[in-house]
Protein backbone atom coordinates (compact mmCIF):
# COMPACT_ATOMS: atom_id res chain seq x y z
CA UNK A 1 0.00 0.00 0.00
CA UNK A 2 1.21 3.24 -0.84
CA UNK A 3 0.71 6.30 1.07
CA UNK A 4 1.42 10.02 0.84
CA UNK A 5 4.58 11.52 1.37
CA UNK A 6 3.47 13.50 4.50
CA UNK A 7 2.00 10.25 5.75
CA UNK A 8 5.45 8.79 5.31
CA UNK A 9 7.12 11.42 7.03
CA UNK A 10 4.61 10.55 10.33
CA UNK A 11 5.95 7.20 10.41
CA UNK A 12 9.59 7.97 9.86
CA UNK A 13 9.26 10.94 12.95
CA UNK A 14 7.33 8.53 15.19
CA UNK A 15 10.63 6.49 15.04
CA UNK A 16 12.68 9.21 15.67
CA UNK A 17 13.99 10.02 12.13
CA UNK A 18 14.36 14.10 11.63
CA UNK A 19 12.37 15.07 8.92
CA UNK A 20 11.31 18.05 7.11
CA UNK A 21 8.44 19.38 9.22
CA UNK A 22 4.72 20.41 7.46
CA UNK A 23 1.69 20.48 7.82
CA UNK A 24 -1.35 19.86 5.03
CA UNK A 25 -3.84 21.87 3.29
CA UNK A 26 -6.62 21.10 1.19
CA UNK A 27 -7.15 24.25 -0.36
CA UNK A 28 -4.66 27.68 -0.07
CA UNK A 29 -6.61 29.31 2.90
CA UNK A 30 -5.59 26.47 4.76
CA UNK A 31 -2.17 26.49 3.40
CA UNK A 32 -1.60 30.62 4.55
CA UNK A 33 -2.83 29.31 8.05
CA UNK A 34 -0.74 26.01 7.69
CA UNK A 35 2.57 28.20 6.46
CA UNK A 36 1.82 30.79 9.87
CA UNK A 37 1.83 27.86 12.00
CA UNK A 38 5.10 26.86 10.79
CA UNK A 39 6.82 29.78 11.25
CA UNK A 40 5.87 29.92 14.52
CA UNK A 41 6.61 26.54 15.35
CA UNK A 42 10.17 26.34 13.06
CA UNK A 43 10.84 29.89 12.10
CA UNK A 44 10.86 29.32 8.79
CA UNK A 45 10.73 32.31 6.54
CA UNK A 46 10.31 30.51 3.27
CA UNK A 47 7.94 27.83 2.75
CA UNK A 48 8.00 24.59 0.23
CA UNK A 49 4.18 23.72 -1.11
CA UNK A 50 4.69 19.89 -1.85
CA UNK A 51 2.02 18.23 -4.51
CA UNK A 52 0.49 15.15 -2.15
CA UNK A 53 0.19 12.31 -5.06
CA UNK A 54 1.67 8.81 -4.83
CA UNK A 55 3.74 9.52 -7.63
CA UNK A 56 7.49 10.43 -7.72
CA UNK A 57 9.36 13.26 -10.10
CA UNK A 58 6.40 15.64 -8.44
CA UNK A 59 8.84 18.60 -8.86
CA UNK A 60 9.51 18.00 -12.70
CA UNK A 61 5.82 18.41 -12.96
CA UNK A 62 5.41 21.60 -11.38
CA UNK A 63 4.58 19.83 -8.21
CA UNK A 64 7.02 21.27 -5.76
CA UNK A 65 7.39 25.11 -5.33
CA UNK A 66 8.96 27.57 -2.90
CA UNK A 67 7.14 30.50 -1.40
CA UNK A 68 9.01 33.60 0.02
CA UNK A 69 6.06 35.10 1.80
CA UNK A 70 2.44 34.35 2.56
CA UNK A 71 0.92 35.81 -0.63
CA UNK A 72 3.29 33.31 -2.93
CA UNK A 73 1.62 30.37 -0.50
CA UNK A 74 -1.25 31.46 -1.26
CA UNK A 75 -0.94 31.56 -5.01
CA UNK A 76 1.16 28.62 -5.10
CA UNK A 77 -1.12 26.34 -3.19
CA UNK A 78 -4.27 27.44 -5.19
CA UNK A 79 -2.35 26.87 -8.76
CA UNK A 80 -1.21 23.35 -7.38
CA UNK A 81 -4.53 21.93 -5.56
CA UNK A 82 -6.75 21.04 -8.05
CA UNK A 83 -4.14 20.45 -10.54
CA UNK A 84 -3.75 17.22 -12.89
CA UNK A 85 -0.26 16.49 -12.02
CA UNK A 86 2.20 14.64 -14.97
CA UNK A 87 5.18 13.48 -13.67
CA UNK A 88 7.53 10.92 -15.44
CA UNK A 89 5.45 8.13 -13.14
CA UNK A 90 2.16 9.12 -13.98
CA UNK A 91 -0.16 8.49 -17.39
CA UNK A 92 -0.29 11.08 -19.89
CA UNK A 93 -3.74 12.40 -17.90
CA UNK A 94 -1.51 13.21 -14.45
CA UNK A 95 -3.21 12.65 -11.57
CA UNK A 96 -5.65 15.27 -10.04
CA UNK A 97 -4.08 17.20 -6.55
CA UNK A 98 -6.08 16.92 -3.54
CA UNK A 99 -3.61 18.54 -1.26
CA UNK A 100 -0.44 20.06 -0.34
CA UNK A 101 2.52 19.59 2.15
CA UNK A 102 3.33 23.14 3.39
CA UNK A 103 7.06 22.57 4.62
CA UNK A 104 9.91 24.26 6.27
CA UNK A 105 12.95 25.79 4.35
CA UNK A 106 15.85 23.57 5.17
CA UNK A 107 17.87 24.94 2.90
CA UNK A 108 19.21 27.79 4.53
CA UNK A 109 22.31 29.61 5.36
CA UNK A 110 24.98 28.22 7.31
CA UNK A 111 28.92 27.75 7.90
CA UNK A 112 28.49 24.80 5.37
CA UNK A 113 27.32 24.23 2.00
CA UNK A 114 23.94 22.00 2.21
CA UNK A 115 24.93 18.28 1.12
CA UNK A 116 22.23 16.10 -0.93
CA UNK A 117 21.88 11.93 -0.73
CA UNK A 118 20.14 8.97 -1.72
CA UNK A 119 18.91 6.08 0.56
CA UNK A 120 16.61 3.61 0.36
CA UNK A 121 15.61 0.28 2.13
CA UNK A 122 14.17 -2.42 1.20
CA UNK A 123 14.15 -6.28 0.41
CA UNK A 124 17.09 -7.56 -1.57
CA UNK A 125 15.05 -10.75 -2.90
CA UNK A 126 18.44 -12.48 -4.02
CA UNK A 127 19.48 -13.15 -0.89
CA UNK A 128 16.51 -12.99 1.30
CA UNK A 129 17.92 -10.11 3.16
CA UNK A 130 17.13 -6.17 3.79
CA UNK A 131 19.32 -3.65 2.31
CA UNK A 132 20.01 -0.01 2.35
CA UNK A 133 21.03 1.41 -0.92
CA UNK A 134 22.37 4.69 -0.71
CA UNK A 135 24.36 7.43 -2.81
CA UNK A 136 26.35 10.50 -2.41
CA UNK A 137 23.92 11.47 -5.67
CA UNK A 138 21.10 12.88 -4.07
CA UNK A 139 17.99 14.86 -5.42
CA UNK A 140 18.49 13.35 -9.15
CA UNK A 141 17.05 9.76 -10.12
CA UNK A 142 18.51 7.45 -9.28
CA UNK A 143 18.17 5.20 -12.20
CA UNK A 144 20.13 7.82 -14.18
CA UNK A 145 23.27 7.28 -11.50
CA UNK A 146 22.79 3.49 -11.93
CA UNK A 147 23.06 3.80 -15.47
CA UNK A 148 25.55 6.53 -15.34
CA UNK A 149 27.50 6.46 -12.80
CA UNK A 150 27.24 2.73 -10.76
CA UNK A 151 30.39 2.82 -8.95
CA UNK A 152 27.86 6.17 -6.85
CA UNK A 153 26.15 3.60 -5.63
CA UNK A 154 26.71 1.67 -2.32
CA UNK A 155 24.75 -1.12 -0.47
CA UNK A 156 24.68 -2.39 2.94
CA UNK A 157 22.63 -5.42 3.94
CA UNK A 158 21.56 -6.61 7.24
CA UNK A 159 21.98 -9.30 8.72
CA UNK A 160 18.24 -10.95 9.83
CA UNK A 161 19.77 -12.52 12.71
CA UNK A 162 21.58 -9.46 14.38
CA UNK A 163 19.65 -6.52 12.79
CA UNK A 164 21.68 -3.30 11.53
CA UNK A 165 24.65 -2.90 13.02
CA UNK A 166 26.18 0.36 14.47
CA UNK A 167 29.49 -0.80 12.95
CA UNK A 168 27.36 -0.86 9.28
CA UNK A 169 25.82 2.38 10.18
CA UNK A 170 29.31 4.19 10.35
CA UNK A 171 30.61 2.51 7.24
CA UNK A 172 27.70 4.17 5.50
CA UNK A 173 27.92 7.68 6.65
CA UNK A 174 32.13 7.40 5.97
CA UNK A 175 30.53 6.26 2.48
CA UNK A 176 28.92 9.93 2.35
CA UNK A 177 32.49 11.29 3.21
CA UNK A 178 31.13 12.53 6.25
CA UNK A 179 32.74 13.88 9.60
CA UNK A 180 31.78 15.23 12.59
CA UNK A 181 28.99 16.28 14.30
CA UNK A 182 27.19 15.52 10.70
CA UNK A 183 28.62 12.09 10.78
CA UNK A 184 27.49 11.54 14.21
CA UNK A 185 24.07 12.28 13.21
CA UNK A 186 23.76 10.34 9.99
CA UNK A 187 24.46 7.36 12.37
CA UNK A 188 21.87 8.08 14.51
CA UNK A 189 19.83 9.11 11.44
CA UNK A 190 20.24 5.28 9.57
CA UNK A 191 19.55 3.08 12.64
CA UNK A 192 16.58 4.81 13.28
CA UNK A 193 15.57 4.42 9.61
CA UNK A 194 15.99 0.80 9.87
CA UNK A 195 14.01 0.59 13.03
CA UNK A 196 10.89 2.42 11.53
CA UNK A 197 11.02 0.34 8.15
CA UNK A 198 11.20 -3.14 10.48
CA UNK A 199 8.88 -2.29 12.99
CA UNK A 200 6.54 -0.69 10.68
CA UNK A 201 6.35 -3.74 8.03
CA UNK A 202 7.42 -1.69 5.49
CA UNK A 203 8.51 -2.71 2.17
CA UNK A 204 10.27 0.03 0.63
CA UNK A 205 11.59 3.26 2.49
CA UNK A 206 13.06 6.00 -0.17
CA UNK A 207 14.18 8.87 0.95
CA UNK A 208 14.96 11.31 -1.83
CA UNK A 209 17.03 13.54 -0.76
CA UNK A 210 18.51 12.80 2.56
CA UNK A 211 19.90 16.02 3.21
CA UNK A 212 22.42 17.43 5.76
CA UNK A 213 22.11 20.80 6.02
CA UNK A 214 24.40 23.62 6.09
CA UNK A 215 24.50 23.37 10.48
CA UNK A 216 25.26 19.52 10.23
CA UNK A 217 21.94 18.38 10.58
CA UNK A 218 20.99 15.29 8.83
CA UNK A 219 17.21 14.90 7.96
CA UNK A 220 14.76 14.01 5.58
CA UNK A 221 13.09 16.29 2.72
CA UNK A 222 10.93 13.56 1.43
CA UNK A 223 9.64 10.11 2.24
CA UNK A 224 7.77 7.60 -0.33
CA UNK A 225 6.93 4.50 1.48
CA UNK A 226 5.41 1.51 0.62
CA UNK A 227 3.41 -0.33 3.10
CA UNK A 228 3.07 -4.59 3.26
CA UNK A 229 -0.61 -5.22 2.88
CA UNK A 230 -0.16 -8.48 4.34
CA UNK A 231 1.00 -6.85 7.93
CA UNK A 232 -1.94 -4.19 7.98
CA UNK A 233 -3.66 -5.95 10.68
CA UNK A 234 -0.88 -5.29 12.78
CA UNK A 235 -0.85 -1.77 12.04
CA UNK A 236 -4.65 -0.43 12.33
CA UNK A 237 -3.59 3.32 12.00
CA UNK A 238 -1.51 2.36 9.36
CA UNK A 239 -4.31 1.07 7.13
CA UNK A 240 -6.58 3.97 7.74
CA UNK A 241 -3.57 6.19 5.64
CA UNK A 242 -4.69 5.01 2.80
CA UNK A 243 -5.92 6.97 -0.01
CA UNK A 244 -8.26 5.32 -2.37
CA UNK A 245 -8.47 8.63 -4.70
CA UNK A 246 -4.51 7.65 -5.60
CA UNK A 247 -5.63 4.43 -6.84
CA UNK A 248 -7.01 2.46 -9.76
CA UNK A 249 -10.41 2.87 -9.66
CA UNK A 250 -10.88 -0.61 -10.93
CA UNK A 251 -8.31 -2.68 -8.98
CA UNK A 252 -10.42 -1.42 -6.02
CA UNK A 253 -13.89 -2.16 -6.94
CA UNK A 254 -12.04 -5.35 -8.15
CA UNK A 255 -10.45 -5.94 -4.53
CA UNK A 256 -14.25 -5.10 -2.81
CA UNK A 257 -15.46 -7.98 -4.84
CA UNK A 258 -12.71 -10.61 -3.56
CA UNK A 259 -10.93 -10.49 -7.27
CA UNK A 260 -7.25 -9.98 -7.87
CA UNK A 261 -7.06 -6.95 -10.96
CA UNK A 262 -4.55 -5.29 -12.43
CA UNK A 263 -4.63 -2.99 -14.89
CA UNK A 264 -2.69 -3.14 -17.58
CA UNK A 265 -2.27 -0.67 -20.94
CA UNK A 266 -3.28 -3.90 -23.74
CA UNK A 267 -6.66 -4.16 -25.61
CA UNK A 268 -7.25 -8.18 -24.53
CA UNK A 269 -9.33 -8.71 -21.64
CA UNK A 270 -7.74 -11.90 -19.66
CA UNK A 271 -9.81 -13.76 -16.75
CA UNK A 272 -8.01 -16.81 -15.64
CA UNK A 273 -7.58 -19.12 -12.21
CA UNK A 274 -4.27 -18.53 -10.64
CA UNK A 275 -1.39 -16.26 -11.17
CA UNK A 276 1.26 -18.74 -12.88
CA UNK A 277 -1.37 -19.35 -15.38
CA UNK A 278 -2.68 -16.01 -15.82
CA UNK A 279 1.21 -15.14 -16.64
CA UNK A 280 1.51 -17.72 -19.06
CA UNK A 281 -2.03 -16.19 -20.72
CA UNK A 282 -0.62 -12.91 -20.65
CA UNK A 283 2.31 -14.26 -23.02
CA UNK A 284 0.00 -15.72 -25.03
CA UNK A 285 -1.73 -13.02 -25.71
CA UNK A 286 1.90 -11.33 -26.73
CA UNK A 287 2.78 -14.31 -29.22
CA UNK A 288 -0.80 -13.55 -30.83
CA UNK A 289 0.00 -10.53 -31.47
CA UNK A 290 -1.87 -8.59 -28.79
CA UNK A 291 -1.18 -6.87 -25.51
CA UNK A 292 -3.08 -8.14 -22.19
CA UNK A 293 -5.34 -5.61 -20.80
CA UNK A 294 -5.39 -6.86 -17.43
CA UNK A 295 -4.03 -9.18 -15.29
CA UNK A 296 -7.17 -11.22 -13.65
CA UNK A 297 -6.92 -13.85 -11.15
CA UNK A 298 -10.54 -15.04 -10.31
CA UNK A 299 -9.13 -18.17 -7.93
CA UNK A 300 -10.47 -21.29 -7.16
CA UNK A 301 -14.40 -20.48 -7.91
CA UNK A 302 -16.11 -19.18 -11.25
CA UNK A 303 -19.78 -19.48 -10.96
CA UNK A 304 -21.77 -16.55 -12.93
CA UNK A 305 -21.95 -14.35 -10.52
CA UNK A 306 -18.24 -14.26 -10.01
CA UNK A 307 -17.45 -14.11 -14.01
CA UNK A 308 -20.10 -11.82 -14.45
CA UNK A 309 -18.51 -9.54 -12.35
CA UNK A 310 -15.19 -10.25 -13.89
CA UNK A 311 -16.75 -9.33 -17.27
CA UNK A 312 -18.20 -5.98 -16.22
CA UNK A 313 -14.15 -4.61 -14.60
CA UNK A 314 -12.56 -5.90 -17.95
CA UNK A 315 -15.10 -4.08 -20.20
CA UNK A 316 -14.28 -1.34 -18.03
CA UNK A 317 -11.52 -0.56 -19.95
CA UNK A 318 -12.64 0.95 -23.78
CA UNK A 319 -9.20 -0.25 -25.10
CA UNK A 320 -10.30 -4.14 -24.69
CA UNK A 321 -11.06 -5.59 -28.23
CA UNK A 322 -11.56 -8.94 -26.92
CA UNK A 323 -11.55 -11.45 -23.66
CA UNK A 324 -9.63 -14.38 -23.29
CA UNK A 325 -11.13 -16.38 -20.36
CA UNK A 326 -8.67 -19.33 -19.81
CA UNK A 327 -9.29 -22.19 -16.97
CA UNK A 328 -7.89 -25.02 -15.98
CA UNK A 329 -10.69 -26.91 -14.14
CA UNK A 330 -8.54 -28.71 -10.95
CA UNK A 331 -10.22 -28.23 -7.99
CA UNK A 332 -13.53 -26.14 -10.11
CA UNK A 333 -15.05 -28.18 -13.26
CA UNK A 334 -14.94 -26.85 -16.22
CA UNK A 335 -18.47 -27.56 -17.02
CA UNK A 336 -19.35 -25.06 -14.19
CA UNK A 337 -17.24 -22.41 -15.29
CA UNK A 338 -18.86 -23.12 -18.84
CA UNK A 339 -22.25 -22.30 -17.10
CA UNK A 340 -21.25 -19.74 -15.12
CA UNK A 341 -19.98 -17.91 -18.25
CA UNK A 342 -23.32 -18.38 -20.05
CA UNK A 343 -25.13 -17.45 -17.47
CA UNK A 344 -22.99 -14.38 -16.91
CA UNK A 345 -23.56 -13.82 -21.15
CA UNK A 346 -27.24 -13.89 -20.65
CA UNK A 347 -27.62 -11.72 -18.16
CA UNK A 348 -25.46 -9.03 -19.74
CA UNK A 349 -26.89 -8.81 -22.80
CA UNK A 350 -25.68 -6.20 -24.82
CA UNK A 351 -23.24 -4.71 -22.55
CA UNK A 352 -20.99 -7.64 -24.01
CA UNK A 353 -19.89 -5.91 -27.11
CA UNK A 354 -16.47 -7.83 -28.12
CA UNK A 355 -15.68 -11.25 -28.80
CA UNK A 356 -15.09 -13.94 -26.25
CA UNK A 357 -12.29 -16.99 -26.15
CA UNK A 358 -12.95 -19.66 -23.96
CA UNK A 359 -10.45 -22.19 -23.30
CA UNK A 360 -11.28 -24.45 -20.08
CA UNK A 361 -9.05 -27.62 -19.36
CA UNK A 362 -9.35 -29.85 -16.86
CA UNK A 363 -12.42 -32.07 -14.93
CA UNK A 364 -15.52 -32.13 -17.59
CA UNK A 365 -13.27 -30.02 -19.85
CA UNK A 366 -15.20 -32.05 -22.92
CA UNK A 367 -18.57 -30.95 -21.40
CA UNK A 368 -17.75 -27.40 -20.71
CA UNK A 369 -16.97 -27.48 -24.51
CA UNK A 370 -20.19 -28.68 -25.68
CA UNK A 371 -22.03 -26.30 -23.33
CA UNK A 372 -20.28 -23.35 -24.91
CA UNK A 373 -20.71 -24.75 -28.31
CA UNK A 374 -24.18 -25.01 -28.25
CA UNK A 375 -25.22 -21.74 -26.10
CA UNK A 376 -26.06 -20.13 -29.45
CA UNK A 377 -24.00 -17.02 -28.49
CA UNK A 378 -20.75 -15.53 -29.92
CA UNK A 379 -18.27 -17.28 -27.26
CA UNK A 380 -15.74 -19.39 -29.10
CA UNK A 381 -14.16 -22.39 -27.68
CA UNK A 382 -10.47 -23.65 -27.76
CA UNK A 383 -9.07 -26.90 -26.03
CA UNK A 384 -5.38 -26.30 -26.79
CA UNK A 385 -2.91 -22.90 -26.12
CA UNK A 386 -1.94 -22.67 -29.13
CA UNK A 387 -5.39 -23.02 -30.42
CA UNK A 388 -6.34 -20.13 -27.90
CA UNK A 389 -3.62 -17.86 -29.58
CA UNK A 390 -5.05 -18.48 -33.15
CA UNK A 391 -8.31 -17.61 -32.52
CA UNK A 392 -7.43 -14.17 -30.33
CA UNK A 393 -4.98 -13.45 -33.27
CA UNK A 394 -8.24 -13.79 -35.33
CA UNK A 395 -10.71 -11.70 -34.03
CA UNK A 396 -8.18 -9.41 -33.58
CA UNK A 397 -7.74 -8.87 -37.53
Amino acid sequence: MNIHEYQGKEILSSFGVRIQRGLVAHNAKEAVEAAKELTEQTGTGWHVIKAQVHAGGRGKGGGVKLAKNLKEVEEVAGNIIGMNLVTPQTSAEGKKVHQVLVAEDVYYPGDNEPEEYYMSVLLNRATGRNMIMYSTEGGVDIETVAEETPHLIFTEEVDPATGLMPFQARRIAFNLKLSGAAFKDMTKFVMSLYKAFEKSDSSLFEINPVLKTSDDKILAVDAKVTLDDNALFRHKDYAEMRDIREENQTEVEAKEVGLNYVDLDGNVGCMVNGAGLAMATMDLIKQAGGEPANFLDVGGTADAKRVEEAFRLILKDDKVEAILVNIFGGIVRCDRVAQGIVDAYKNMGDAVNVPIIVRLQGTNADIAKKLIDDSGFKIHSAVQFQEAADKVQEVLK
